[in-house]
């Protein structure tokens, strides 16, 4: 008799589903590692929640300009340079960051943003290339599931090791990662699938392709709501930090409640087997209701943190059942011969969602106080429920076998 072991393991030596949830798992947990501990040394450095917020805007600015000629890279490169160059970026990101002064920080951030951009459009690339689209449903959920671990490990441990053993021990420890994920990548030698190359077509500016995205419906919808979608979570992971340390809680605390807050991605192969059962936009209405409304009520109960703590991680519960099926929106609409082109721009909600909140709060946090953070994120959580109406029923949902004939009932 085969053993399911060595099945597993031959397909994680292959491109595929395994494969690509592996590769991502790498790739989070080299992120998740630093996801805490950034918003928490910017603010060492800077001192304010506003100042932290202008610091996290110019590096997302960065990293949205250089996105955008990603594409150009591919078709003068390969994808796996470009895929292999944002490795690099994340691995050395962490080795700016242990030299002393703000000035080598900041060109961290801006690398490692960069970075994770050209894995990210990469990696959705890859995916599209391998995975046929009525598998989506169910190898989206799988790879959020085997990134779990990294972010429900790394926030905390991140932390931990910075206060524990040293400042420059997640660093580290985040560049070796980052190195491992690059190694695993060229053991699968991954090459880019042929008739996709030949098929696409070059587009002459990246405002060309801006435009044509946005101009189809399907494109622009999934763009908002995952854009949304990443708003809310850039909120969580740069505030929750700066709320624990705020409210006198500490960092380690702030660590923990992000890496709680993450770890329910462990609830993805529920979650997915749910949108095959109900549809995206019934579980989508009903996770950014969930997260908007206790978003609000942090923002109502700073003078309990503990309080605001077990709200902001009831918030995060909604959200992540949204991740199950956050991408699928665009892997389903977006063309065959247009993929580099739409997948590029699709994924700038990264980089936009990076820049707007930093950006926004820098300005609203020299006026008002921290709680008028999550009132925001609330807001905006509670307009994503209302746009997520108008997803088609349907999409996402596996089709349901007829129901079997009764007894002497004839057949159609």
């Amino acid at each position: 008799m085969q053993l399911g072991r060595p099945v597993f393991f031959k397909r994680l030596g292959a491109p595929g589903a395994e494969a690509f949830a592996v590769l991502f798992a790498l790739e989070s947990f080299a992120r998740a590692l630093l996801a805490t501990v950034i918003p928490i040394e910017a603010l060492r450095f800077l001192g304010t929640a506003g100042n932290v917020s202008s610091a996290f805007f110019a590096a997302s600015l960065c990293a949205l300009c250089a996105s955008l000629g990603i594409p150009w890279l591919v078709r003068k490169t390969a994808r796996r340079w470009v895929y292999s160059l944002g490795f690099v970026g994340l691995a050395s990101a962490p080795a700016l960051f242990t030299v002393p002064g703000f000035e080598s920080f900041m060109a961290g951030m801006v690398v490692r943003a960069i970075g994770t951009v050209a894995v990210t459009v990469c990696l959705s690339l890859y995916i599209l290339d391998f995975i046929a689209k009525k598998d989506l449903s169910r190898s989206e959920p799988m790879r959020l599931f085997y990134s779990a671990a990294a972010w429900a490990a790394g926030p905390f441990l991140g932390v931990w090791l910075a206060v524990n053993v040293g400042r420059d021990a997640p660093f580290l420890l985040s560049a070796a990662v980052a190195l491992a994920a690059l190694g695993y990548f060229w053991f699968l030698r991954i090459t880019e699938n042929p008739a996709v190359v030949q098929k696409a077509v070059p587009v002459p500016t990246p405002l060309a392709y801006v435009r044509r995205y946005f101009a189809q419906p399907r494109l622009r919808l999934a763009w908002v709501m995952t854009t949304g979608r990443n708003v809310w979570w850039v909120v969580f992971f740069i505030y929750v930090p700066v709320y624990a340390v705020k409210t006198g809680l500490g960092p380690e605390v702030g660590g923990a409640v992000v890496s709680v807050g993450a770890s329910f991605l462990f609830l993805t192969p529920l979650t997915g087997r749910l949108v095959r059962r109900e549809g995206i936009r019934r579980v989508f209405v009903a996770g950014y209701l969930l997260a908007s409304v206790a978003t609000f009520l942090v923002a109502a109960s700073m003078g309990q943190p503990w309080i605001g703590i077990v709200l902001i991680v009831c918030a995060a519960l909604g959200m992540s059942a949204i991740d199950a099926g956050g991408n699928m929106l665009f892997l389903f609409a977006v063309r065959r011969h247009e993929r580099s082109e739409m997948t590029t721009v699709y994924s700038t909600y990264r980089d936009v969602a990076d820049i707007v909140p930093p950006g926004l709060f820098s300005v609203l946090l020299r006026v008002f106080e921290l709680p008028a953070v999550f009132v925001v994120g609330g807001a905006v959580t509670l307009g994503l429920a209302l746009l997520a109406r108008r997803i088609h029923p349907r999409l996402g949902r596996e089709a349901r076998p007829p129901a079997p004939l009764a007894v002497g009932e004839p057949a159609q």
